[in-house]
């Protein structure tokens, strides 16, 4: 799984790379609380998924998904877990 675990203006949140089809799937939601386990309770988690050109989409909360969509995902602090 590859993550970034942010606390930006006071809000911590997660966002979590995902497959494209699974943003646009109706089970989006069962997997994204399938990632709660790896969080502390309440933390809220953004769907992230890349096109072609590396272009990011995400879903999720959003004023969250309005500040990532202003920023560079490169610049976010992407780390790697084994599950």
């Amino acid at each position: 799984m590859d993550y970034a675990l942010v606390k930006e203006q006071g809000v911590t949140f997660a966002v979590v790379v995902v497959k494209s089809h699974v943003l646009n799937s109706p089970t989006r939601e069962e997997t994204r609380n399938s990632y709660r386990q790896f969080f502390p309770v309440g933390i809220p988690i953004i769907l992230m998924a890349q096109n072609s050109r590396g272009v990011p989409t995400y879903h999720g909360k959003s004023d969250i998904v309005n500040f990532l969509s202003s920023i560079d995902h490169r610049r976010l602090p992407w780390r790697r877990k084994n599950i």
